[in-house]
């Protein structure tokens, strides 16, 4: 039985590419095909995250591993769920994925117009390189090119986990507990395991 107080965080596997693509379809309108998610569950270089609550996936979150860098392909929240601090909670996660694959920095692309997703990433640190003009093909909107540097300084690293703990403790504040899958990311190792609330 499920408890709808319950959330849980835990890499995607092939029987979840189903439920995956359904809320692509509610959030990003078809961004990527049933094969793709596929490939991204199979894939050695992908992290693809997903935030279930109860028997529900309300979340996913998805960061290729390129050379050195952490490239955040897909951040995307149920429409019923968002505004409520998931987006972050994700963001946070992979992250996290890309500090214990000891990449260098994180970068992602973001519409000029979307300035919540903006607002956020900036939030946790990230700041805008650049701009590719037209860049999204159902618009002709510009996407704006944010970095975030610095993933193996410890600094870095523990501002990243300051802001993770925060937001354990509003999930706790709202009566709310979350799970973590163990390991929680699929290629982690033992010595690097995020904090998991256990109520």
């Amino acid at each position: 039985m499920y408890d709808p107080a319950s959330l849980c965080l835990r890499p995607l596997a092939l029987d979840h590419v189903q439920a995956a693509r359904q809320l692509d379809e509610q959030t990003l309108g078809g961004f990527w095909a049933f094969d793709a998610y596929q490939r991204e569950v199979e894939s050695e270089a992908s992290d693809l995250l997903g935030l279930w609550q109860g028997s529900d996936l309300i979340g996913l979150g998805c960061s290729w591993a390129i050379v050195d860098e952490a490239h955040i392909t897909l951040l995307a929240i149920a429409p019923s769920h968002q505004g409520q601090g998931w987006g972050g909670l994700l963001l946070l996660a992979l992250l996290q994925a890309a500090i214990q694959r000891q990449l260098a920095w994180a970068t992602l692309e973001v519409r000029t117009s979307n300035q919540v997703a903006i607002s956020l990433y900036q939030k946790v640190g990230f700041q805008e390189v650049g701009q590719r003009p037209r860049y999204y093909a159902d618009t002709g909107e510009a996407a704006r090119i944010l970095w975030l540097k610095g993933l193996r300084e410890p600094d870095v690293q523990a501002a990243i986990a300051q802001q993770w703990q925060q937001r354990q403790q509003r999930l706790q504040q709202q009566g709310l507990q979350l799970h973590l899958d163990k390991p929680l990311l699929a290629h982690s190792t033992e010595d690097h395991q995020l904090p998991v609330i256990t109520g």
